[in-house]
């Protein structure tokens, strides 16, 4: 099934910190900011969810621009290879 026409691939999923609930964001496409809802869907992740909070080397941050590597706290367990859609 192919995503909402307003959803927006931003980046891929790289790592999972089951521990934190936290996914590592590849941004390849666009930028992402805290509040904005975000839709990770993979093989076995599909769920959408809003951006608490954003890390770029444990730093805290409002928003991350394409080509930066990010953390975010994710309510579900996700997998590398995710997609990640700004909804």
């Amino acid at each position: 099934m192919a995503p909402e026409a307003a959803e927006k691939l931003i980046g891929r999923i790289t790592h999972y910190y089951s521990h934190l609930s936290v996914g590592i964001i590849e941004l390849t496409d666009g930028e992402l900011k805290v509040g904005d809802t975000i839709h990770i869907k993979g093989k076995h992740t599909d769920f959408i969810q809003t951006v608490d909070s954003i890390q770029i080397e444990h730093q805290s941050v409002t928003q991350a621009q394409k080509g930066e590597v990010v953390g975010i706290k994710v309510k579900e367990k996700v997998r590398e290879h995710d997609q990640v859609f700004r909804v």
